[in-house]
């Protein structure tokens, strides 16, 4: 799969063929009867595609999204209950299969459209038409910090809305008495005039004969009883025993196991093995050319592991053999510099007119930063297990796109897409890395060559010098400051443009503007990272926010607080921070604050860092993070997905570097690619507004803002203003205080 943007929403055929035009023609129904096989058991009733009720009254939730520890196989049917009335002691979820069916319109409906009010009338050619397109590019994405916001709006709440609708019609007709005379609660309804009362089961199957409503009634939040509230997780029990199946953890019967070695420079071409190679190698099967990479297969993982370290595996020339992180850079600087001086740099943002406001202006600021690239470093490395036989293709694999994956495999296969059966596992960590279907594609084609299922897992070497990146990049500001130290023009260019399209945006008061992008070329494969483009763009806003501040010989806080005056939203969440954080108190000596705020997936979050330089030590004691996401569904797994995002943003920030050398990733495990550790992680805590706006998403919104919170704090502490991430890589001194 592509890129999900919505440019590629629009490129697809069925958005540029005129489908909207077919209308009734592609509005999608009850689907219930074409994913019966699918969901379907013994005593169950498909109501629809989200949800089955059993005979014994159990409700299952059919979540079309995967579990990788930010809790939305629980959040999801919390959703879909409440707007039930559903008794939760009786909710199961089953994850989606990864059938065209299960195409997630609701999370392109939402990423196009956004909140908008359909009118009734259009609600199912809408879908429809989304469904068409989603189906097209096989799109069933755990990412973009979306499932709540949009597969949970649109789909699970609607879904148990129309469901409750459908049974109180199936009741009214049953015992032939008003809906209006009917209560609905705990998966029961009652009649209480005539005191009858009885479970949803008993009317299932009538139901779900009935069409059912496309924009029922849902409930306000006053009316929640469900959403809102922090029932135990369905995944965590399974996680803490052991029991919970991952990826890495599956075994079939007469599995053997790859090991897997690529072309250190990326696209270059592995050299031919002789199958005589291992013949005195015990347990050693099978050596397997995949073109850019060569595998083993032998009886264990150590094995093939082994097997491939002895091999005299070579790689072809490369264009890139030469390049290093300074060639990167180095292009950058001069597309940049050549845009500019052709004037063909790509707009994203133009407000009033900044040349008018330089040329007189007296106070002018400029700065530039840069960030690296960045790993994903999941602590599950990436691995699957296939099994390709004649007709058809099964892989096992924690995927954050399984719909996606089944394409791929697919089309490397060459079969029918419904050919290939994805079995979805939990996820040991994704941050966007396991919506890349690279490992499956490679053990599909390992599995090719034998048969008998095949588990092939990455090393983590392979998986540090084989990732699909968050891209290096730089960032160039140029801003003029008044007489009243407010900001008259605000000038930034930076490399290339991905997601989210608000990321280099500001919210603050500024009549002029100009925000603009320029495309390079770059051999390094890019995938998403946790918060995408807003992993960048908070450090790069933020720090030169700081900045400015400092020209302006204003409180850093202040000086945000004096542009957010039409922002009332993001003025309440930083208050809160600089409230929560006992902004303005005295610190002991060496000690440093420093605040940043930034906007990511509907969710407003500023912080502000506490930090201490103890000679050339640094120590991060505390975080005060206050978000605004409209309204948490489940307030304990959200504190937790912030406090992640924080630690995650944090590693980056501190220790973060992928450096490219001689066309390969220099670094290649945990000793040159540091993971922040348990004494390292500081206090955090998280104060949560509930502003009834649509929901925000949790997974990401809290990682951009921690890196400027803690540079701008060291530079409060040392006078050392950190404009390159990571901070490792400077030196830092408690009595600087070099100013400037």
């Amino acid at each position: 799969m592509g890129k999900w943007t919505r440019r590629a929403f629009i490129t697809t055929g069925v958005l540029t063929g005129g489908a909207l035009v077919i209308g009734v023609a592609i509005r999608p129904g009850n689907r219930a009867g074409k994913v019966k096989d699918l969901i379907g058991g013994e005593g169950d009733t498909v109501l629809n595609i989200w949800l089955k009720v059993n005979a014994d009254n159990t409700i299952t939730v059919i979540v079309p999204h995967a579990e990788m520890g930010q809790g939305v196989h629980t959040t999801l049917p919390m959703m879909l209950a409440d707007e039930m009335d559903a008794d939760w002691k009786t909710i199961k979820m089953l994850e989606a299969p990864g059938n065209k069916e299960y195409a997630n319109y609701a999370l392109g409906k939402g990423f196009i459209m956004g909140p908008k009010d359909i009118p009734s009338i259009l609600v199912g050619t809408v879908d429809g038409f989304f469904l068409t397109a989603t189906k097209q590019i096989s799109l069933q994405i755990t990412g973009g910090s979306s499932s709540v916001r949009f597969t949970g709006m649109f789909a699970m709440r609607v879904a148990g809305a129309a469901a409750r609708a459908v049974l109180l019609e199936a009741a009214s007709e049953e015992w032939e008495v008003a809906a209006g005379e009917l209560v609905v609660k705990n998966s029961t309804i009652s009649h209480p005039a005539s005191d009858r009362t009885a479970p949803f089961s008993d009317f299932v199957v009538k139901a779900s004969k009935l069409s059912q409503p496309a924009k029922p009634r849902l409930k306000t939040s006053e009316e929640f009883t469900i959403m809102g509230t922090s029932p135990p997780r369905f995944d965590i029990p399974s996680k803490v025993d052991g029991t919970a199946n991952f990826g890495i953890d599956v075994v079939l019967p007469n599995m053997k196991y790859a090991a897997i070695k690529a072309s250190p420079v990326f696209g270059a071409k592995a050299k031919p093995l002789e199958a005589s190679a291992i013949k005195d190698m015990p347990g050693v099967h099978k050596i397997v050319n995949l073109e850019g990479a060569i595998a083993v297969i032998a009886d264990g993982y150590w094995l093939a592991k082994k097997a491939l370290n002895t091999l005299p595996v070579e790689f072809d020339k490369s264009a890139h053999d030469t390049t290093g992180q300074s060639d990167i850079y180095d292009r950058y600087l001069q597309d940049m510099d050549t845009a500019l001086a052709e004037g063909n740099e790509e707009k994203d943002v133009k407000k009033g007119s900044i040349k008018n406001i330089f040329k007189k202006a007296t106070n002018v600021i400029e700065a530039e930063y840069r960030v690296p690239y960045l790993a994903h470093a999941t602590m599950e490395p990436m691995n699957c297990t296939a099994l390709v036989k004649e007709d058809g293709c099964e892989i096992w694999v924690g995927s954050q796109n399984p719909l996606g994956f089944a394409n791929s495999v697919a089309e490397v296969l060459d079969l029918d897409q419904e050919k290939v059966v994805v079995h979805n596992q939990y996820l040991g960590g994704g941050f966007g890395r396991r919506s890349v279907p690279d490992v499956a594609i490679q053990a599909a084609l390992i599995s090719k060559e034998v048969d008998y299922p095949v588990k092939l897992i990455w090393s983590r070497e392979e998986d540090i010098r084989q990732d699909h990146y968050r891209e290096a990049n730089i960032s160039r500001f140029k801003a003029s400051l008044n007489d009243k130290g407010q900001i008259d023009a605000w000038n930034n260019q930076f490399v290339f443009k991905h997601d989210p399209e608000e990321a280099p945006h500001i919210p603050y008061g500024v009549d002029n503007q100009f925000i603009h992008y320029t495309n390079s070329e770059t051999h390094i494969p890019w995938g998403y990272w946790r918060s995408v483009d807003s992993s960048m763009h908070a450090f790069f806003t933020e720090s030169f926010m700081d900045e400015l501040a400092f020209k302006a010989n204003i409180d850093p806080y202040q000086f945000r607080r004096d542009h957010l005056t039409n922002a009332p939203r993001f003025l309440k969440v930083l208050d809160l921070a600089a409230e929560k954080s006992n902004w303005g108190e005295a610190l002991p000596a060496n000690w440093g604050r420093g605040i940043s705020l930034h906007e990511s997936f509907g969710t407003i979050v500023a912080q502000v860092a506490e930090i201490e330089i103890v000679e050339d030590t640094l120590k991060v004691h505390r975080v005060v993070c206050a978000a605004d996401p409209g309204f948490v569904f489940h307030p304990d797994g959200f504190n937790a997905q912030m406090e992640s995002g924080i630690v995650f943003g944090l590693t980056a920030a501190l220790y973060g570097e992928i450096s490219i050398e001689k066309g390969a990733v220099k670094q290649s495990n945990f000793h040159d690619y540091q993971m922040l550790r348990m004494p390292e992680s500081p206090k955090i805590e998280t104060y949560i507004i509930t502003s009834d706006n649509w929901p925000g998403g949790g997974g990401e919104p809290s990682t951009p803002c921690i890196a400027p919170a803690l540079t701008n704090a060291i530079f409060n502490a040392s006078g050392i203003r950190i404009r390159e991430l990571p901070v490792k890589n400077h030196e830092l001194k408690a009595d600087s205080k070099i100013l400037g």
